[in-house]
């Protein structure tokens, strides 16, 4: 495994005036101009372009130049809404697209002043969000591009904190570029071509991140699994010359075991039940959920939680092929119960029904699995959304408090007994797809049928959000890493609440 650089080094301006080639501020509707913090040249081209454009609507633009000592420094404000309507999800908007377009033009040395007036930038979950933005700003997945156009340039971010924040943003500064170590992870295993990223090459990945965190890793062949009666994850991938896998990783020592699933097929086909080829390219990315989870485990070694942190990861390929599973097949999984398979493009679930019961085995204070699951879940929620499902309302309640804060959007979504009912087979003890309607709670209700008498569990189907096809500014098309933020901020705030008690 390659080691994690992150593109853009991220420090905190406390004292002094950093030395900068781009500054970038951002200026809320309303808000005073002056900042006493920005060089007498900067300040100066900020209150011109807030009296020009004081009558404009919130999105307009002012760029421009500043003489600072002997430096020329290029200088670009964005006017932003009203500091009581400002999100997330708007922040972050302009910092990447402002931070994107410094990096284009060359600039090594940035400086980002942060506004004073906007709540949601204050606190230290606001500044973990914001530094890990920070640090990924520059991202681009191209291994697989000429030396020659590949080459990153090293470069310093500086940020101005909000006024009275400044201790915030230094405690932030740790944690949030471990998380942003994550996400590159996430992103770029996610990125990787399939006829690279197999079941064998994602184990090694595992085994080789462990190794270099001070955890454990132990890898499952198909003999092993076999012998294991892990029949979900053998029959998905026993279409493919790439023989499924399944990984385990464990770090720590002390504190709340927690369970970490997360979904791998490296490619999907859809099996027999074979998916149109429009758009088959993206199935790359249905190792997502794995992805993921190997970025919250990088994050959690980075940051020395006090967690004992187990993650499962099943690995396979689904194509077809004489050897593939077929629709009316019955499957037993680990945990005895047997499996009538409906779709072979319903395979994802079957994987996971082997891996949660192996976490659930090891009895787990909590287990989180994550997985690009179904295309419902899009319908339901639309591509920048996860779904949660959890029977624990205390641990939903959690993931929900530490998604809002770190800009992910999770919505509940509910388990009803009659989801259970509708997965019940004809021939087996379930079926593996229940039809079309609800098809995302009836996915979670299948896996609930695997985790045992393990009450504290959940589900994230991120099927939406885990990837882009459609360009932004500041967000380039492939794996987002989503989730990563959520579980390293749940898994902290597990580690706090264990240590003062």
């Amino acid at each position: 495994m390659q080691t994690i650089k992150l593109p853009t080094d991220v420090r905190i301006s406390s004292r002094g005036i950093p030395a900068g080639d781009h500054w970038v501020l951002g200026l809320p509707a309303g808000a005073d101009p002056s900042d006493e913090r920005l060089p007498a040249p900067v300040s100066g081209f900020l209150a011109g372009a807030a009296r020009r454009h004081r009558s404009k609507a919130p999105g307009w633009t002012a760029e421009g130049s500043a003489q600072i000592g002997r430096r020329h420094a290029r200088v670009s404000v964005l006017g932003l809404e009203a500091p009581d309507r400002l999100e997330p999800r708007a922040i972050r908007k302009w910092l990447d697209g402002a931070l994107s377009a410094a990096i284009q033009e060359g600039a090594e040395r940035v400086v980002v002043r942060l506004p004073s007036a906007v709540e949601c930038l204050r606190s230290e979950p606001d500044a973990v969000r914001v530094v890990a933005s920070a640090a990924l700003s520059g991202y681009r997945f191209d291994r697989y591009r000429k030396q020659a156009e590949k080459r990153e340039r090293e470069r310093t971010l500086w940020l101005i904190p909000p006024g009275g924040s400044e201790e915030q943003y230094r405690a932030a500064r740790r944690p949030g570029l471990a998380i942003a170590r994550g996400l590159r992870l996430a992103r770029d295993l996610g990125n990787t071509p399939p006829n690279v990223a197999t079941p064998a090459w994602l184990a090694e990945q595992a085994r080789d991140l462990a190794s270099e965190c001070g955890g454990k890793a132990r890898v499952l062949g198909p003999t092993e699994l076999a012998r294991r009666g892990m029949g979900g994850i053998l029959a998905v991938g026993q279409g493919s010359a790439n023989g499924p896998r399944m990984v385990r990783l464990d770090l720590g020592v002390r504190g709340p075991k927690i369970a970490l699933v997360g979904k791998g097929v490296t490619f999907d086909s859809g099996g027999l039940s074979i998916k149109p080829a429009a758009s088959m390219e993206e199935m790359k990315y249905d190792k997502c959920g794995a992805c993921t989870v190997l970025g919250a485990y990088l994050a959690a070694a980075d940051l020395d939680l006090p967690v004992r942190l187990s993650c499962f990861l099943p690995l396979a390929e689904n194509l077809p092929a004489a050897s593939s599973y077929r629709p009316s097949d019955i499957v037993r999984c680990a945990n005895g119960k047997t499996v009538e398979i409906i779709n072979t493009d319903a395979e994802g679930r079957m994987i996971l029904a082997d891996a949660i019961h192996l976490a659930a085995r090891w009895k787990p204070d909590h287990l989180v699995e994550l997985s690009t699951l179904t295309g419902a879940c899009v319908v339901a929620l639309g591509e920048r959304a996860a779904a949660l499902f959890s029977p624990d309302d205390e641990l939903a309640d959690a993931l929900l408090v530490v998604a809002g804060e770190a800009g992910e959007r999770l919505w509940r979504m509910p388990l009803w007994p009659e989801f259970k009912e509708q997965m019940k087979g004809e021939h087996a003890d379930l079926k593996n797809s229940g039809g079309r309607w609800g098809g995302a709670n009836l996915a979670a209700a299948f896996l609930g049928e695997f985790v045992g008498d393990l009450a504290s569990w959940a589900h994230l189907d991120i099927a939406g959000p885990a990837y882009t096809t459609k360009p932004a500014p500041g967000r380039t098309v492939g794996a987002t890493g989503y989730g990563v933020t959520t579980l390293v901020q749940w898994m902290r705030s597990l580690g706090t609440r264990s240590s003062t008690r």
